[in-house]
């Protein structure tokens, strides 16, 4: 072609290549966007070097071939019939997303503003007119369309997603389903299990907002319903796959579906079809492991019903031909799937497809190589295929996962879609053209039809197809139609047939949308014979009550509390004694020697007060042992605050006597007016009343109060005391750190001062040993649940007590009793010059 625009020619350049396109012109165009090719990376390992098989390499999902062919037959059957668009011939341009969302946007824009006839910086002849796209199969390819044709204005029609984003006409206004409503599918699945009384069901779903939902809508409706899940498997979206059975064998072990473990024999399964790829490689895993590892027997059951929804196909690829999947482990699946009739000449159209059918088929190659697994010249996957193609491959000798001669789901939804856009280009162009003239004329008002013209004729459009259906959109932009349901008959020979045995029908009365012929289902081989027992039934066990291991029957929670006959609780209450009677010796040998020098130099009646304080806190640990009840509650906490405070006061109170005796030995100190016990006991009254005041507001506002908690731990009640307010209880924590942390502060600084016996240096290491417990304490307390958390405050109410107790007194004993002759007077002064 060659163009003159101002005396300048120009010639027809070639375009930007991408890999996978088909054109065909014409004077009004429908693009389309596939789900054919994946590029599909395999999983890294670190384990070996990187070699060749690391190439991103095109797997196309050969069975979707048909998806595009279905197209092109609606529009050959469009073209050669007059009475649809009689002065105008529909030409399309068709992409593949590569389900990934960077080249969706890329290919969208190709299908609008790509010419395939431009010369730089000029345009030569009539750019394609593109009234309307179809497209695509997935949720996520679906929306990253609806983003570029949305500013346009340009129709969508999807055929294969229910993405619930969509839905909403004021954001979404040119988005269109050539699918029914999604939550028909949701009632149908929940009738089906009523109607053959299953009770306990498995759940997969692919991990996005979609699985969700699902997840969501069927929880609450099987909860109505009286049916229980057993499981939920989730799976990832991108996932990657490994050919070699060793890789498969592994991530069976490391990762074992729960649905491949438990004992629910109805599985169903939500997702996209890259969800069932997974499946089959996940089950052939779990098969080869069952061979490699023997002790997986009993723990892996393979044999399930599977119940599918309309978003998928049970479709096979490269991979699963490598590692041998075979399609018999799907045998009886029960599949919801979009309405379809087979339509007239599309077997026969089917069957004159060959390598060299159509120049511009930028699919059949990379399809044919991988379907056949023979090589095509200038191909790109041709260096990794050694056998030749021998131009005698025919559609018909391919197993139905790899591809199906019969019409399926989607391709029917395509067709559908189709027509509906060319009957759309038909009202409106006989709209513009009852104003014309001349046929001339005419051709000329098709050329300017543009896409954001169709939206008033699509949404009140209805026509019968040439199946016999009639096709019609809700007021949501939805076909208003229902689904099929079939069944899934495999047979040794890697193929299988679908046979309908219900269907799902909107406008029936509610509860009653389900018909089904039980009678022609081929249940699953393993199955067949105990699959209905006897109906089961499923019921929510109470709150304080869980079921056995064979979903049975319900039985009453274990009661979780520290018990006196418990092990911790006999520990722990042996050495609460035994540390209470240790205090109470070093409390009576300090009374028994009250007068020596030893005891009268660092303030006797501190530490009486201490050691009995000490005292008590060991003893107040058995509060927390035992059946929690109100008035042990009460005290727990507040008792070990208050006494915890007291003993913390008195060591503060002994600290600032050391420093206030050495300042007052200086000549002319005032320091001497602060000596005495009525300023160690006004620090100790003063610290202790704070505490005593926090604790008071506690048990005031917001008291602690026996409780239940049958939510932390499974098959367990705990039996605790609700703290009634958590801030309260970290202030009673908290100023038991403040009190120690001004402790050690001041001990450390008085520890080296030239005192008769200074015990600051004793008590520097006791409020480390207190603070290093008490700062382990915190995590531990929370991350710990029922006995366990009540045994680890009372380790640490008897460490912290154990290590003042030791650090401080144990020198002190030492002297008393096995160095008498160091406890004088004259002793300390010389250790004091």
């Amino acid at each position: 072609m060659v163009c003159k625009v101002h005396n300048v020619k120009c010639m027809k350049s070639k375009p930007v290549y991408i890999p996978h396109e088909w054109h065909d012109p014409g004077d009004l165009f429908i693009g389309g966007m596939a789900s054919h090719i994946h590029y599909i990376s395999p999983k890294p390992l670190f384990n070996r070097k990187p070699h060749q098989s690391s190439i991103n390499i095109p797997f196309v999902v050969t069975k979707f071939y048909q998806h595009i062919l279905a197209f092109v037959f609606a529009i050959d059957e469009i073209n050669k019939n007059p009475k649809v668009l009689p002065n105008a011939t529909l030409g399309f341009h068709i992409y593949d997303s590569y389900s990934n969302s960077r080249m969706t946007y890329r290919t969208t824009l190709d299908v609008l503003f790509k010419s395939h006839h431009f010369a730089p910086n000029y345009k030569c002849g009539i750019q394609e007119n593109v009234v309307g796209i179809i497209g695509g199969m997935s949720s996520d390819t679906s929306f990253r369309m609806a983003d570029i044709l949305g500013l346009y204005k340009i129709p969508q029609i999807s055929y294969g997603s229910f993405e619930l984003r969509l839905n909403d006409k004021i954001k979404h206004p040119s988005v269109y389903h050539m699918v029914p409503n999604e939550g028909l599918q949701y009632q149908g699945i929940v009738q089906l299990l009523l109607h053959f009384t299953w009770k306990w069901v498995g759940l997969v779903v692919v991990d996005d907002e979609g699985g969700e939902n699902f997840l969501q809508t069927m929880e609450s409706m099987f909860l109505k319903n009286g049916i229980c899940s057993a499981s939920t498997e989730r799976v990832i979206k991108n996932m990657k796959f490994s050919p070699e059975l060793s890789d498969i064998v592994y991530d069976v072990k490391s990762i074992l579906p729960s649905f491949l473990r438990n004992k629910a024999k109805v599985i169903i399964i939500y997702g996209e079809n890259p969800t069932i790829a997974w499946l089959g490689c996940m089950i052939t895993g779990a098969m080869m492991s069952q061979a490699v590892f023997p002790h997986y027997k009993n723990l892996l059951s393979t044999a399930k019903v599977w119940i599918t929804t309309a978003q998928i196909d049970f479709t096979w690829h490269a991979v699963q031909k490598v590692i041998d999947s075979d399609i018999q482990m799907f045998h009886g699946a029960i599949s919801f799937e979009i309405h379809s009739k087979e339509l007239q000449g599309f077997r026969e159209f089917l069957q004159i497809v060959n390598p060299l059918w159509e120049d511009g088929d930028g699919f059949i190659k990379d399809f044919w190589e991988q379907a056949f697994s023979c090589s095509l010249s200038n191909s790109s996957v041709s260096t990794f295929l050694v056998n030749p193609c021998t131009g005698e491959e025919v559609l018909e000798s391919l197993p139905a996962p790899f591809f199906e001669m019969n019409t399926i789901g989607h391709s029917y939804s395509i067709y559908n879609a189709v027509y509906t856009l060319a009957y759309a280009l038909h009202i409106t162009c006989s709209a513009r053209t009852t104003q014309a003239r001349t046929g001339a004329r005419s051709k000329l008002f098709h050329q300017n039809v543009e896409g954001w013209q169709l939206h008033s004729f699509l949404r009140l459009i209805s026509f019968n197809n040439t199946a016999g259906d009639e096709i019609t959109l809700n007021e949501h932009g939805e076909l208003a139609s229902g689904f099929d349901i079939t069944n899934l008959v495999t047979f040794p020979n890697k193929s299988y047939i679908r046979v309908k045995v219900g269907s799902l029908g909107p406008q029936a009365p509610s509860g009653k949308e389900l018909v089904i012929d039980g009678g022609r289902i081929k249940w699953n081989r393993d199955l067949a014979q105990c699959l209905f027992p006897s109906p089961e039934t499923c019921i929510h066990c109470p709150e304080d009550q869980h079921s056995n291991k064979d979903h049975s029957h319900c039985i009453p929670n274990i009661s979780n509390f520290l018990a006196f006959d418990d092990t911790l609780a006999i520990v722990s209450t042996s050495s609460a004694l035994l540390l209470s009677l240790v205090t109470a010796m070093v409390l009576g040998i300090f009374i028994k020697h009250r007068d020596t020098a030893i005891v009268k130099a660092n303030n006797r009646s501190l530490t009486y007060i201490l050691l009995t304080s000490l005292l008590l806190c060991s003893l107040c640990s058995l509060l927390f042992i035992g059946m929690p009840n109100e008035a042990t509650c009460l005290l727990r906490q507040t008792s070990f605050g208050t006494i915890f405070s007291v003993a913390l006061s008195s060591i503060l109170a002994k600290t600032i006597s050391v420093i206030l005796a050495f300042m007052a030995t200086k000549p002319g100190s005032r320091m001497r007016n602060w000596m005495g016990q009525r300023l160690a006991y006004s620090i100790v009254l003063s610290c202790t009343v704070v505490q005593a005041g926090i604790c008071i507001l506690w048990l005031a506002t917001s008291p602690p109060f026996p409780d239940l908690d049958m939510h932390s731990m499974t098959e367990q009640i705990i039996l605790l005391c609700n703290e009634g307010s958590a801030t309260m209880f970290y202030c009673v924590l908290g100023y038991m750190g403040f009190l120690a942390t001004v402790s050690f502060n001041v001990a450390f600084l008085a520890r080296k001062l030239p005192d008769s016996f200074n015990e600051a240096k004793f008590i520097t290491f006791s409020m480390l040993v207190f603070c290093s417990v008490w700062l382990s304490f915190v995590p531990t307390y929370l991350s710990t649940r029922g006995k366990y958390m009540v045994a680890a405050e009372i380790f640490s109410i008897l460490a912290s007590t154990s290590g003042l107790l030791a650090c401080i007194f144990s020198p002190k004993c030492y002297i008393i009793l096995a160095k008498p002759e160091l406890n004088n007077r004259e002793h300390l002064i010389r250790r004091k010059n």
